[in-house]
């Protein structure tokens, strides 16, 4: 299974955010501390303040926090909200599909896939808070 850049840039995003507690952070530092696309982080992170992952605040001064602490936040409804569906194959147009078990199995695998990301928080991703740190520093 591979999940899309979108999903990628939401963990990065509550991950840097929950490495940054107690501070309001700007999309452009997020986009600058693992150099990737500022517009394209605009989306997501309008996405994961819709959802109630994140908590933005507009105006001088501004920018966004986690919604609630990194603990409380998990990582398969994190998934589940940017990815746009777990169909892994397209069997609709198959002559076999009536009679294969091919999309059970893949339903079985993509719930067990989940289910792993569900037993784990954000905070759970950034294991060493304080090397996490170090890294972003650099970076700025």
């Amino acid at each position: 299974m591979k999940l899309t850049r979108y999903t990628d840039y939401a963990v990065r995003t509550v991950v840097y955010l929950a490495n940054n507690e107690g501070r309001l952070v700007s999309i452009a530092e997020i986009a600058r501390a693992y150099d990737i696309s500022q517009n394209h982080l605009m989306k997501v992170v309008q996405q994961l303040a819709s959802a109630g992952f994140v908590e933005t605040a507009r105006g001088r001064g501004g920018g966004l926090r986690l919604a609630r602490p990194a603990d409380q936040l998990n990582v398969g409804a994190l998934v589940r909200e940017t990815e746009g569906g777990f169909d892994l194959v397209d069997c609709s147009a198959c002559v076999a599909a009536p009679g294969c078990g091919l999309p059970r199995m893949l339903a079985e695998a993509t719930r067990a896939f989940l289910a792993v990301l569900d037993g784990y928080s954000v905070a759970d991703i950034s294991r060493q808070p304080e090397v996490m740190r170090q890294l972003f520093a650099q970076r700025a």
